[in-house]
């Protein structure tokens, strides 16, 4: 690792982002995936990391941070009320426990990792993979992605008018029936986020315009519904 370590001058944090309510898939965040629930999963990675200073779970459910403690990491907060919303933003949750991690711990925290449990699939190297193009480039804030398959960029998405006629939603986009013509597009995987105190804490910026990808070519799925549960299930599974 070319930046350094947990106590050689960059002092990093681990949040673990779950909330109790979620439509889609009701206790989606205590659901297993190889007999560990999504949060114990990436409650474990961090704990694992020598590297990682702090890690705190966010969340507004009792039994999550039981959970999250079961597998190393603490709980020295309750995530409010107004932060466990379907419109709170993950910037706002995320800044609340950076902040709450500062109060409790009485430290600063100069870099934080934001690892979604919906994204199981993670695994130490992408961790220190986006850590590495944060710290090493020395940029606001980092996230790993993944390739768009070539049939859900713009170049082939379509749209469906109040009559049912389909239509390109590039007005170019019959020009691009062919894969091999279309650019190269990225989709967020949740794996891991990393910022920069002064991106997240001070001006309450994700993705902004010093965002640098951290690039994920293999199979990976970010759970939304049950189908993406058993998805994550085989992948682990085959990989095994």
């Amino acid at each position: 690792m070319s930046w350094p370590t947990a106590g050689g001058g960059v002092a990093v944090l681990a949040v673990v982002p779950a909330r109790g309510g979620s439509k889609g898939l009701p206790g989606k965040n205590l659901k297993t995936v190889g007999g560990v629930t999504l949060v114990g999963r990436a409650a474990r990675l961090a704990a694992s990391l020598d590297w990682i200073d702090r890690a705190v779970i966010s969340t507004d459910d009792a039994r999550i941070a039981a959970e999250a403690g079961r597998y190393g990491i603490d709980a020295p907060f309750l995530r409010p009320a107004h932060l466990a919303t379907d419109t709170a933003t993950s910037a706002d949750m995320w800044r609340h426990a950076w902040l709450a991690a500062e109060a409790h711990y009485a430290m600063r925290f100069d870099v934080s990792l934001l690892l979604e449990p919906t994204s199981p699939l993670r695994c130490e190297g992408d961790l220190a993979a986006t850590m590495d193009a944060l710290v090493g480039g020395r940029h606001r804030s980092a996230a790993t992605v993944s390739p768009t398959p070539a049939h859900f960029t713009p170049h082939k998405t379509l749209t469906v008018d109040d009559n049912g006629r389909v239509g390109f939603y590039r007005a170019d986009g019959a020009a691009f029936a062919t894969r091999q013509r279309i650019p190269s597009y990225f989709h967020r995987n949740g794996l891991c986020y990393a910022a920069t105190r002064a991106a997240l804490v001070d001006d309450g910026e994700i993705i902004g315009d010093d965002c640098v990808a951290v690039v994920v070519d293999r199979p990976v799925v970010n759970i939304d519904d049950a189908f993406e549960l058993e998805l994550a299930e085989w992948l682990l599974s085959r990989d095994n």
